[in-house]
């Protein structure tokens, strides 16, 4: 499958599990939509574990201008107080439109569990057609003498009670958005 085609099935699957997917081509794009989204849906607080320095100086300034609190690791003792959460994942499979995220952070795993919205963003080079196509990453993190773990985040948190009442959020974020990075014009 192209490369286009790939972004385009993982968009429609991504989509189809309710999460709002948009293509960047900047990073600075992606710290202004986490901002923009977290003042538009009343929060207060960002965090943004495993951004580089440089990228992770740039959202401070921005969060201060906007009247945003930056929520600085260790995330465990402020894990009450995430709003949004602003992640750089793996890649995408297109076949499902899920993520995949493999960290040793806990402020990562916090980050991703237990914030209202998650903001994802992936390359769109790292999509890949199926779970097939990540045998290799998945064995080598197997394989790793690190502990680590690696999450397929498919949509927004959701469960459903014997009644069949869905309940968005209740394991994780009401909402997911994911923001390919480099990928081809809509």
């Amino acid at each position: 499958m192209q490369h286009p085609e790939l972004i385009k099935q993982f968009k429609e699957k991504a989509q189809a599990v309710q999460a709002i997917v948009t293509e960047i081509e900047t990073l600075d794009e992606a710290i202004r939509y986490a901002i923009d989204l977290t003042q538009k849906q009343g929060g207060k607080t960002i965090v943004a574990p495993g951004l580089g320095d440089e990228e992770r100086l740039l959202l401070k300034n921005e969060c201060e201008a906007a009247g945003l609190t930056l929520i600085e690791p260790p995330l465990r003792p402020q894990a009450n107080n995430i709003h949004t959460a602003l992640t750089i994942v793996d890649g995408g499979i297109a076949e499902t439109g899920s993520l995949v995220l493999t960290s040793s952070s806990e402020d990562v795993r916090i980050a991703t569990m237990l914030a209202e919205s998650h903001v994802a963003v992936t390359t769109a080079g790292s999509i890949v057609p199926d779970t097939e196509a990540l045998e290799g990453q998945l064995d080598a993190a197997l394989k790793s003498d690190e502990p680590s773990y690696t999450a397929f985040i498919t949509g927004a948190s959701r469960t459903a009670d014997i009644e069949r009442v869905l309940a968005i959020g209740v394991h994780g974020p009401q909402e997911l958005h994911i923001l390919i990075w480099g990928g081809t014009p809509s």
